[in-house]
């Protein structure tokens, strides 16, 4: 079972960044991110593999979210820029041992606790 630790959410001014890590207790293929919000189901916001460091993103997001990983530690990041009220969820980190580039929930095995983000006007 692999424990997933995330962190660095918090509230923010539309048009501010802030950055979410998310540490893996064993290593795992591809990391990724999703976002929820209530009533809603679990969005694709981004994912990284781990050995070529194939990633993908949703269209929301390309040109202002990043995503990078730090192999040695186990732990993916996603930076968050010219962030907009929209973007406001609890973002999830997700793992998988699958070689596939993942966009859809389904697809991970391993999810953390979420953290909140909320982007005000």
């Amino acid at each position: 079972q692999v424990q997933l630790v995330e962190s660095g959410g918090g509230l923010v001014q539309a048009g501010g960044s802030l950055r979410l890590s998310c540490a893996a207790s064993a290593r795992t293929f591809s990391m990724g991110w999703f976002r929820q919000v209530p009533g809603m189901e679990r969005e694709f916001v981004a994912v990284m593999t781990r050995s070529v460091g194939s990633t993908s993103y949703a269209d929301s997001v390309k040109g202002r979210f990043t995503i990078s990983r730090d192999n040695a530690k186990n732990t993916v990041y996603l930076q968050m820029d010219s962030l907009k009220p929209e973007d406001t969820a609890v973002y999830y980190c997700a793992a998988s041992n699958s070689i596939l580039v993942l966009t859809t929930a389904r697809g991970y095995a391993y999810w953390g606790q979420g953290t909140q983000v909320t982007v005000s006007s």
